[in-house]
C-alpha cells in the first residue's frame, strides 16, 4: 500500500509551538515514528508538509495522478475554512482520512469547532497524538489493529 501524509500550516513547527498544547515532539520525531511504523507494516509512506492551501489540493491531485491508495491528511487550520480542499478531495478518487494531533472540538476557540472538510473524508482520527496518524493509515489498510 502506499500512503501519502498530507500536514497543513504550522505542522513544521511541532514541538516548539504551543508545546502545551501539541507536545514536544518535532515534526522529524513525527516523521520518522511514521516512517517507522510504515516500514514495520510494510507500507509506503511519503510524507509532505506545506502552509500553503494551494499546495495542499496540488498534493491531493498528486495523490490521484500518482494512484496512492490513501491519505491521510492533516489540514490544520485550513480544516475550518477551506473550501478549496473540501473541493479537492471530493474531486479525488483516492480515501481521504482527516486527522488531528489534538481534538479541536475540545479546544476553546469557537471556530475550531467546525471542520469543513469532514463530510469529504471517509473517517476521522483526533485527539490522540501520533496514534491518530496511526489508526488513519491502519484503517486505510482496512487494518483494526496494526501495532500502533
Amino acid at each position: 500500500m502506499r500512503i501519502l501524509i498530507v500536514n497543513g500550516p504550522n505542522l513544521n513547527l511541532l514541538g516548539t509551538r504551543e508545546p502545551e498544547i501539541y507536545g514536544k515532539m518535532t515534526y522529524e520525531s513525527l516523521n520518522e515514528e511514521l516512517q517507522a511504523y510504515a516500514k514495520k507494516n510494510k507500507l509506503s509512506l511519503e510524507i509532505r508538509q506545506s502552509n500553503l492551501e494551494g499546495i495542499i489540493i496540488d498534493l491531493l491531485h498528486y495523490a490521484a495522478f500518482e494512484k496512492f491508495d490513501g491519505v491521510c491528511l492533516n489540514a490544520a487550520a485550513y480544516t475550518h475554512y477551506a473550501y478549496a480542499i473540501y473541493d479537492a478531495i471530493k474531486a479525488i478518487d483516492v480515501p481521504v482520512v482527516e486527522v488531528h494531533l489534538t481534538d479541536p472540538a475540545r479546544r476553546p476557540e469557537p471556530f475550531r469547532k467546525v471542520s469543513v472538510i469532514e463530510d469529504a473524508c471517509v473517517a476521522t482520527f483526533k485527539g490522540e497524538g501520533i496514534t491518530s496518524y496511526k489508526k488513519a493509515i491502519a484503517y486505510l489498510c482496512g487494518v483494526e489493529n496494526h501495532d500502533h
